[in-house]
């Protein structure tokens, strides 16, 4: 049985299988695009929010450092994704790279992963975005009524339905096209990085060098949990962090870092890229590049403008803001929030069904779902699929405890790209590689490592929640992808036309 748990599908397969008409993704995106999407999906209600937070309440004045930690760690993975992106130009991201280098289960494992993480977090940004159109709109004397605007508070029932509308509005744009999709994310991120440069510009003119002391605060013990909501770590070695001074810098590290998540999605639109080996590493680099700027930027400013230890945690830099007597800011930082969170839900969208078809059309999912539109070239069924059944998620269901099964499946993915790198040189060193990892094996292992340690500073409930998804993604390969497996099936037509003894499945 082990060999046909761990069967791989080779590079050259992947590519050919790319070229069949009916399952064949249109290529439109260019470097700008593909650098585009990371920012969209990379700048969302982190910056605007999560840097007063970890500032006031880990590491003070040297957040700017934890951000500049966190985007290394997130480079270690970053280029570990350019090398495999540049090398299989495949839908899939993770899922086709663990297909290539791990094994089939491997691959449905991290796949199933994915179209987990990628769902959630559409969810959980179209409930945010709801709340600040619903306070724009407040604002404005425009109120819902409480039955149609969610489920937070409200004992009885309760439909977020911007929430829901505005996941099917984006899904109606991905069914439509790539290209369509690109221009509305340049106009829309070309919107939020203005918003993020004024804050940053206008901010700078109001910096009081006093309030970067001291830059490194005291250190502070904080107490081991001892419950499911302490990380695991805590549980398991009993470990207790530290805020502020050195140590504060790191765990502010691990809270910034999932300011970060997202440019993986960047890989998953390799295949629909005009020239993937030049342009896919690209645009991975050059938008985290890009955030980690802004993200060092923004902490700069708000830790400047105010004292961290008076910052607010749920609206740092509109209330820091409205401490110097300029509340008109808070109204833009909003504007530019709710537009930050449009991008970011059609890139999660977009991440997912790719994902979604590469597994449907490798026979692990109904193939049904891997055919193309005719007309737009675009994987219209699991985009319909998914948009309406996370339409009515994110209606439906307050979802933000379950928002970091979101990290913790990310981080997961990073892990078994940097395997799948060094696996891959080792195993087919005559692939060419446009965009080659540099100083492997270190970066790779340095990146499994950060990664891992990440990983166990999240609670362990979400390990636990995390574990029945992947129990609940077994039985779905069990009882059905690994029968339907098209590597399985060309492997078992194989065997028969060699003439070799079929002893049940490979």
């Amino acid at each position: 049985m082990s060999r046909t748990l761990f069967r791989t599908k080779n590079v050259e397969q992947s590519i050919q299988d790319t070229e069949e008409p009916e399952h064949a993704l249109k290529k439109t995106l260019s470097a700008l695009d593909l650098t585009v999407f990371g920012v969209g999906v990379i700048i969302g209600t982190g910056i605007f929010v999560l840097t007063g937070k970890v500032a006031k309440q880990n590491a003070g004045p040297a957040v700017s450092l934890s951000f500049v930690l966190a985007g290394v760690v997130c480079a270690l993975a970053a280029l570990c994704y350019a090398e495999f992106a540049s090398t299989v130009p495949v839908a899939g991201s993770a899922y086709t790279f663990s297909y290539a280098t791990l094994g089939e289960l491997p691959a449905w494992i991290i796949g199933w992963d994915l179209v987990l993480e990628f769902a959630l977090g559409t969810a959980v940004v179209a409930v945010g975005w709801s709340g600040y159109i619903r306070s724009l709109l407040a604002n404005a004397g425009w109120h819902l009524p409480a039955v149609l605007s969610g489920r937070e508070g409200v004992s009885g029932f309760g439909f977020d339905i911007l929430a829901a509308a505005l996941v099917l509005a984006l899904t109606a744009i991905l069914v439509l096209g790539m290209k369509l999709s690109a221009r509305v994310t340049r106009l829309v991120v070309a919107i939020k990085v203005v918003v993020v440069l004024i804050v940053i510009i206008g901010g700078a003119f109001f910096i009081d060098t006093a309030n970067y002391k001291p830059f490194v605060p005291e250190p502070q013990a904080v107490p081991a949990g001892s419950d499911l909501r302490a990380p695991l770590i805590q549980l398991i070695a009993g470990w207790a962090p530290s805020d502020f001074g050195v140590l504060g810098i790191f765990t502010a590290a691990s809270v910034v870092f999932f300011a970060f998540i997202g440019f993986d999605i960047v890989a998953t639109t390799a295949e629909e890229t005009r020239n993937p080996q030049r342009d896919v590493p690209r645009g991975i680099l050059g938008s985290l590049l890009i955030c980690t700027a802004l993200y060092v930027a923004v902490s700069i400013v708000v830790t400047g403008m105010q004292h961290y230890s008076d910052l607010s945690v749920d609206a740092p830099l509109a209330d820091a803001f409205k401490a110097i007597g300029h509340p008109w800011f808070a109204g833009v930082i909003s504007f530019g929030a709710a537009i930050g969170l449009t991008t970011v839900c059609l890139i999660l969208l977009l991440g997912q069904s790719r994902v979604f078809f590469a597994m449907s059309r490798d026979g692990l999912l109904p193939r049904f779902f891997s055919r193309v539109h005719p007309r737009f070239k675009t994987p219209h069924r699991p985009t319909v699929l998914l948009g309406v059944v996370i339409a009515v998620v994110a209606g439906f269901t307050s979802l933000s405890e379950l928002a970091e099964l979101v990290n913790i499946g990310t981080l997961f993915a990073f892990i078994v790209v940097a395997i799948g790198v060094l696996i891959l040189r080792r195993t087919r060193p005559d692939l060419h590689r446009a965009f080659r990892t540099p100083f492997v094996p270190v970066v790779p292992v340095l990146s499994v490592c950060a990664s891992l340690w990440l990983m166990l500073n999240l609670p362990a409930e979400t390990w636990l929640r995390f574990a029945v998804w992947l129990i609940i993604g077994f039985l779905v390969y069990f009882l059905y992808g690994r029968s339907r497996s098209r590597v399985g099936q060309e492997q078992r037509t194989t065997v028969r036309a060699t003439g070799q003894p079929d002893n049940g499945p490979l």
